[in-house]
């Protein structure tokens, strides 16, 4: 067991876990506020240990030796195989892993603030504080654990989690189905992902995160030894690794469950989008980045690839969607793509790794301004009861609050200066520029597409058409305005941070600087999306529909997300279940089974014949006996004759 000075982060994921057993055990048995101050408390003594520890690591115990050090501030052997391959619990501390503590439990606490409010009066109000904090909870566990079985268990955790929270109205089929969509697809990728573990950890001894990503370490040192198809094992390992992120990233083709996932309460959305499920997979590739980099270089291009088409794919169907949660949910998928994108096409060491920085930072901004836009989204719903961009219109006057923080969200997300997205977006375009031109193409078009898509659903529910509302819209109650105040503040600073001082992926700081050869195009597109969008949004007009009608096929196919769930669904329904599961069913029933029951019948047959042998008569058994003698006696005078 090793301790350290940082043995009190314990406590951390210590105090979400007892909240999560309080109020699921006791909540329903006390005043139902009750619960949820529990569950808030416990995630704001979270943050505060969070705050306190980047602190700690960051300004006071500082750099040593040119760079952050990797800490084990808690550590114990849980199942050891042998001497060099066991699984340890315990809490790594490094840039990456201080970070998203800072977010998960930033985004987490507003999330917990908020919903005190939004999910007023809802009959199961302490079951959702008690799903919060097993949420809250898995996520950091899997953030600092520190090897990659460690990290399977809370990965499956979260995957429980989201399960829970996204079909939390139970009695609803569409809740239900989105949840059991989100539970199964997430598996598919997460027998990838544990397929990989078990080859990475075969061939290299090792589930351990330290000896894994060190440079003279059995990973790297061995990575072409051993080949499959002309590909290394590290490399086919790598890849099924980044298949399990994927998934809960929902990266193309992997990506359905996602907009399906709206149908759990609304900070239920903020908190999957923002800070846990969907960013686990970017975390996972930068966690291993050394190794993708230098032992799997294959992998690490489809990361890129895969990524690149996920943001271009998730933005063009987020042109034109209705439902504003679907919007968002689209919009997280194409973010979370530009993330991977940067991770894919990072070198390695101070401005040669500034994708990996800027997929970092990006992680960083994204979390808070789309935390913003959820909520913001929430508080929309909340006055209108309704989640459809159409039945909103001139919100501006009812909402002040809320259009304001949501206006700042939008133009971050859209990549707006001094707005927090404009700083680590440029820097991600930056960084795909200088690996591939057509890299940098593809975001750059994807910016423009984001600003037209998010303005496209400020104007049309703030501005756009006045609708004859049922009841007047309110602004919501300070427990769900006050986290939009404060996320819309630090949707505005964040990008001052100095990122590159803190995160890079050898954890040695290094100097970014403006490149406004990037910077102005990406700045231009944006603006250009912008003003689209408010010539077609702003007033009401006839030119969307005109659009429309001039491309009805191209329209059709986004607006059904290009037929992806209807392929997966023919798929599931011609071949799986229609051809292979009718030919088991016909194996399992007449070769498993009638071989069984033709056994059983032989059983029965003989045993009907012989049951006679025992029939409790004893002058049977006496005539039985004497012929057997008999036999017996003849038997020898035949041999002796």
């Amino acid at each position: 067991m090793t301790e350290t000075i940082y043995s009190y982060t314990l406590l951390i994921p210590l105090v979400l876990f007892l909240s999560f057993l309080f109020t699921g055990l006791f909540g329903g048995k006390m005043n139902v506020k009750i619960s949820g101050l529990i569950a808030t408390s416990a995630i704001l003594l979270a943050l505060v240990l969070s705050y306190f520890t980047a602190y700690h690591y960051f300004f006071v115990d500082g750099i040593v030796d040119g760079a952050y050090p990797s800490t084990l501030a808690y550590n114990m052997t849980w199942l050891r195989f042998s001497d060099a391959l066991h699984i340890d619990m315990g809490i790594l501390l490094d840039p990456i892993s201080i970070m998203m503590l800072v977010v998960i439990t930033t985004i987490s606490s507003m999330v917990h603030i908020y919903s005190f409010g939004y999910m007023k009066g809802d009959s199961g109000f302490a079951r959702f504080y008690s799903f919060l904090s097993l949420f809250s909870f898995s996520m950091i566990s899997l953030v600092i654990a520190t090897n990659l079985f460690q990290m399977y268990i809370f990965w499956e955790l979260v995957g429980v989690s989201s399960f829970l929270l996204i079909g939390y109205y139970y009695d609803k089929p569409s809740a239900v189905s989105a949840s059991k969509k989100a539970f199964i697809v997430t598996r598919f990728a997460d027998f990838g992902f544990l397929v990989g573990i078990l080859l990475l950890s075969y061939f290299t001894g090792t589930f351990d995160f330290a000896t894994l990503n060190d440079l003279n370490g059995p990973a790297i040192a061995s990575a072409p030894a051993i080949g499959f198809m002309g590909i290394s094992v590290i490399t086919w390992a790598m890849t099924l690794i980044f298949i399990g992120g994927a998934g809960k990233s929902a990266m193309f083709p992997l990506h359905i469950w996602l907009p399906d996932a709206m149908e759990g309460p609304t900070p239920v959305s903020a908190l999957i989008h923002a800070a846990t499920m969907v960013v686990a997979g970017v975390f996972l590739v930068a966690r291993l980045f050394p190794i993708y980099f230098f032992a799997a270089p294959g992998a690490l291009e489809i990361v890129a690839i895969v990524g690149a088409f996920t943001s271009l794919f998730a933005a063009i169907i987020a042109l034109t969607q209705k439902d504003i949660k679907r919007i968002l949910a689209f919009s997280t998928m194409s973010q979370i793509g530009y993330m991977m994108m940067a991770l894919g096409v990072s070198g390695y060491g101070g401005e040669e790794g500034l994708g990996y920085m800027a997929a970092m930072f990006h992680l960083f901004t994204h979390a808070m301004f789309k935390g913003l836009l959820f909520l913001g989204a929430g508080a929309i719903i909340h006055a209108v009861h309704s989640n459809i961009m159409t039945d909103m219109g001139n919100l501006k006057k009812y909402l002040p609050i809320t259009h304001i923080t949501f206006l700042i969200a939008a133009l971050a997300i859209s990549g707006i200066p001094p707005f927090s997205g404009f700083f680590s977006k440029d820097e991600i375009l930056v960084a795909a520029l200088a690996k591939d031109p057509i890299y940098f193409w593809i975001e750059w078009a994807v910016a423009g597409l984001t600003a037209f898509y998010m303005f496209r659903l400020y104007f049309v529910v703030f501005w756009g058409e006045k609708r004859n509302y049922t009841h007047t819209p309110h602004e919501s109650p300070f427990s769900m305005t006050i986290p939009l105040m404060i996320l819309a503040i630090a949707s505005t600073v964040t990008g001052f941070i100095p990122f590159s001082k803190f995160i890079s992926s050898d954890m040695m700081p290094f100097h970014i600087h403006m490149h406004w050869d990037v910077a102005l195009p990406s700045i231009l597109v944006a603006v250009a999306g912008i003003i689209v969008a408010a010539v077609m949004y702003m007033k009401p007009s006839k030119v969307p529909d005109k659009i429309v009608a001039a491309v009805p096929g191209i329209y059709k196919s986004s607006y059904n997300k290009f037929y992806i769930d209807e392929i997966y669904l023919w798929v599931t329904h011609t071949i799986l279940f229609n051809m292979l599961a009718k030919a088991a069913n016909w194996f399992d029933h007449h070769i498993i089974d009638g071989t069984w029951n033709g056994l059983a019948s032989l059983s029965n047959t003989v045993s009907d014949q012989i049951k006679g042998l025992q029939s409790g008569q004893l002058q049977k058994y006496g005539m039985y006996m004497i012929s057997g003698v008999l036999a017996l006696f003849l038997l020898f005078i035949y041999l002796i004759s």
